[in-house]
């Protein structure tokens, strides 16, 4: 066994301390939804169901939020998710609450978005256990303007004030999160409307980030051009004299993605394999700690060797454990052997906690019971680790 290998069994595979603050019925929970994920067949037939339940008002809100809702979600409201937040800082994770709203397509939904985003910052204020705010591009204006712009298409005179009023949330909510000290993390979304919001992100960390980072933007690192992006954005911020926030993924679109670009005949954007994705988020990680003193890093992770890593170049750098400019996070109900043993070690480490009325967070719930069934290695180590703790616990009686 390699020493890399001797060191992740050493963080990652404490089961006690990874699910330290679940009850074993909660355990028990836990270890039957992932078994149901590992079935491909049965999540694809399940999300068709609950698509169309939804859609033609059947009542299975109630059946939603008693399994995948409550495992991956921290309730209807901020306030239902306080109880969650104060358990995860009892074991030093931090938490991230994300109001999981998308794809709207009006004014009014989109300003009581932008409207709940900024109380959700006035409330992180004072909390150091909620040490970012977060929003979606799509919850603050529509996707189709955003691909307009992206595209460099000539908007008409109500496209540029719809445009408009989207800079405008934007800057309502960075300036906000200046004022009140809480760091932005702004996600990413597809690529044909992604330009739009690199460009207005960058926008706001130009205003907002001349001290340090307050605005973070989001790479997805399954795309082959993202460090070449982050290189040359790098370049305009030292010229410029604004701080770099990033937050690091590896994405949520693949199969889309794929399919549109074999559809349209044009270069697929995404890396050829999990491989060449693996090797551009860590790469991207080097450059951004290689760098730190201009930037600020939140790698959202569930891949062990990745979180490993970053480990090893905090160390190389000289950096604390604890040290503001850079995080970890993971997604709540997903890697928690991640995210509880690297806080204990001392890191800071958090998790994304999704909240919302059921049916506007359905979209969410998707993507992670699909993304967990297509990720079968992710699926699996769930499942192992969830079984260690279960016999563990039962030795333990």
């Amino acid at each position: 066994m390699t020493k890399t290998k001797i060191m992740k069994k050493d963080i990652f595979n404490n089961t006690e301390v990874a699910f330290a603050v679940k009850t074993d019925a909660e355990l028990e929970k836990a270890y039957w939804l992932f078994k149901l994920i590992k079935n491909e067949s049965l999540v694809k037939l399940g999300t068709g169901i609950t698509k169309f339940a939804l859609k033609h008002h059947f009542p299975v809100e109630g059946l939603i939020k008693t399994t995948v809702f409550d495992h991956f979600c921290g309730g209807v409201t901020e306030k239902d998710s306080l109880p969650l937040v104060d358990k995860l800082y009892s074991k030093g994770v931090f938490s991230i609450l994300d109001y999981s709203v998308e794809g709207a397509d009006n004014d009014e939904t989109f300003d009581a978005t932008m409207q709940k985003n900024l109380e959700l910052i006035a409330f992180a204020k004072n909390r150091p256990e909620i040490p970012f705010a977060v929003f979606k591009p799509t919850g603050m204006g529509r996707f189709a303007i955003y691909e307009k712009v992206s595209s460099g298409e000539t908007l008409t005179a109500d496209e540029q004030a719809e445009w408009d009023r989207v800079v405008q949330r934007y800057d309502t909510l960075s300036r906000a999160a200046y004022d009140n000290d809480v760091p932005l993390m702004i996600d990413a979304e597809e690529t044909w409307m992604q330009k739009a919001a690199d460009d207005l992100v960058e926008e706001m960390m130009r205003r907002y980030n001349t001290e340090k980072a307050v605005v973070f933007n989001t790479l997805q690192l399954y795309r082959k051009d993202r460090l070449d992006y982050l290189k040359a954005l790098h370049q305009r911020a030292k010229q410029e004299g604004f701080k770099i926030g990033m937050k690091l993924v590896r994405g949520a679109y693949m199969e889309k993605e794929r399919e549109r670009a074999a559809k349209l005949g044009y270069e697929d954007p995404i890396c050829k394999n999990k491989q060449a994705t693996d090797k551009n988020f860590d790469d991207t990680m080097a450059y951004m700690l290689a760098h730190i003193d201009d930037m600020a890093v939140y790698a959202g992770t569930h891949n062990e060797d990745s979180a490993l890593y970053l480990t090893e170049l905090i160390e190389q750098y000289g950096l604390h454990k604890n040290d503001n400019r850079v995080w970890f996070g993971q997604l709540l109900g997903m890697s928690d052997h991640i995210s509880f043993n690297l806080a204990q070690l001392g890191y800071n480490t958090s998790k994304y906690i999704p909240f919302g009325p059921v049916k506007d967070v359905m979209p969410y719930l998707i993507r992670r019971a699909e993304e967990n069934t297509s990720v079968a290695g992710q699926t699996n180590r769930e499942l192992e680790l969830l079984a260690a703790e279960r016999k563990r616990r039962k030795l333990h009686l």
